[in-house]
């Protein structure tokens, strides 16, 4: 079974560039209404962003329920942020510092966190107030393998440290450019490539040694 623990590069097309900064002005737009009290503008952000950073927020603590809470606190805080945000970057980098704090809090506040899957119950309801997006669509033939593959991979980002952890979900899963991972990180580029050379090295012989155990067992 091959692994792609990273997506093909696409960040470098142009029509994803300028998708990415259509997609940018019109954010700033909704913050600049959000600042005047809109609450429409308040709900499309949301339900543009929820999905992203509420899959961040899992993926970096492995609990779906405290991802809600979380991503309801990062929301409230760009609420409240709002009259004071100035349009000096990218505004999906200045949210995901908010996120980025919130996540390394909660990470620090807990000494040791139990592994929970990032796929819950299909009948678990969402917090109220906060409609947690459905990160993953598995259609009906999905195997036990593909099933204990993708937990096998949760456990193995979960076990990274936290810059790393945060680094590889940042670049796979939202698919930010080393530039934007290094401002969200408050780092340089050359770390950032670093910390993923190191993140990657380490699920890749997290997953080959699962595999391995797996191929290699009977019946």
């Amino acid at each position: 079974m091959p692994l792609k623990l990273m997506k093909p590069e696409s960040r470098d097309d142009p029509s994803v560039r300028e998708a990415s900064v259509e997609s940018d002005i019109h954010d700033k737009s909704l913050m600049r209404l959000i600042a005047q009290g809109d609450e429409e503008a308040l709900r499309e952000l949301i339900e543009k962003h929820q999905g992203a950073v509420y899959g961040t927020i899992a993926k970096m603590l492995g609990d779906p329920i405290e991802a809600q809470d979380l991503a309801q606190q990062a929301f409230v805080r760009v609420y409240r942020a709002a009259g004071a945000y100035r349009a000096t970057a990218q505004f999906k980098t200045w949210m995901f510092t908010i996120v980025r704090n919130l996540v390394f809090n909660e990470h620090r506040r807990r000494s040791r966190a139990p592994f929970i899957s990032l796929y819950p119950p299909e009948n678990e309801t969402s917090a109220p107030g906060f409609d947690a997006p459905d990160t993953v669509n598995k259609p009906p033939g999905d195997s036990v393998l593909q099933e204990e593959m993708l937990r096998a991979i949760d456990g193995a980002i979960l076990a990274l440290p936290e810059q790393q952890r945060l680094a590889i979900v940042l670049r796979r899963y939202d698919e930010f450019s080393y530039e934007q991972i290094a401002e969200i990180l408050k780092t340089s580029v050359p770390a950032v490539k670093s910390l993923l050379f190191r993140a990657r090295e380490t699920l890749r012989i997290a997953l080959r040694d699962y595999l391995e155990t797996h191929d290699n067992s009977g019946p």
